[in-house]
C-alpha cells in the first residue's frame, strides 16, 4: 500500500478550509469541517488516514478534538496547525505535528506526506504507553452534552507518576 499522498483521505478541521488546495493538488483526498464538534462527527462517520487541524477552533479547540480523536483511534496521526509560538504543554499531548500557518502550505504537505510514511510505532512509541492508562475512556455522555450546548470546561490532567 502506497502511502505517497495518493488516495489517503484526510480530515481537516480548520477555520478557513479554503487554504488546503495544495494537499488537494497533491492527491490527497479532503474532508473538510469548520468547528470542532463537526470535525469529531466527521471523524465518527469516515474512515481517514490522518488529521490536519487548527489549534483555535473556538468552543471546541484543536487540543480538546485531537485528545478524543487519539482515545478513539490512537494510531491516526494529526498534524495542529496553528498561529502562536507558544501553545500550553497539554495541547501537544495528542498531536504528531505542529505547523506554523505561517511556514506555508508546502510545509504542511511535507509534514503530512512525512506522516503518512512513517510506521505509527516509530512515531509514537512511549507517547501512546504513557497515555493508554490514564486516557482509554472516551468523553461521557454529560461531558459530550456540554461540547453541543458550549457549556463545557476541562480540569487540567496531570502525567502519571511512573512514565
Amino acid at each position: 500500500m502506497s502511502c505517497m499522498g495518493t488516495n489517503s483521505t484526510l480530515l481537516c478541521i480548520r477555520g478557513d478550509p479554503s487554504q488546503l488546495g495544495l494537499l488537494e493538488q497533491s492527491g490527497y483526498e479532503l474532508v473538510t469541517a469548520t468547528t470542532g464538534s463537526d470535525g469529531l462527527r466527521l471523524f465518527m462517520l469516515q474512515a481517514v488516514d490522518a488529521i490536519v487541524l487548527d489549534y483555535q477552533l473556538g468552543l471546541l479547540d484543536g487540543r480538546v478534538v485531537a485528545a478524543e480523536i487519539k482515545k478513539l483511534k490512537p494510531l491516526i496521526p494529526i498534524v495542529m496547525l496553528t498561529e502562536d509560538v507558544e501553545l500550553p504543554v497539554d495541547a501537544l499531548q495528542s498531536v504528531d505535528a505542529l505547523v506554523a500557518k505561517s511556514g506555508g502550505p508546502h510545509f504542511l504537505l511535507t509534514t503530512v506526506r512525512h506522516l503518512l510514511n512513517v510506521k505509527p510505532g516509530q512515531r509514537r512509541e512511549g507517547k501512546i504507553r504513557a497515555q493508554a492508562h490514564e486516557r482509554s475512556t472516551p468523553f461521557s455522555q454529560g461531558i459530550w452534552k456540554s461540547i453541543w450546548d458550549g457549556t463545557i470546561r476541562f480540569a487540567p490532567t496531570t502525567k502519571a507518576p511512573h512514565e
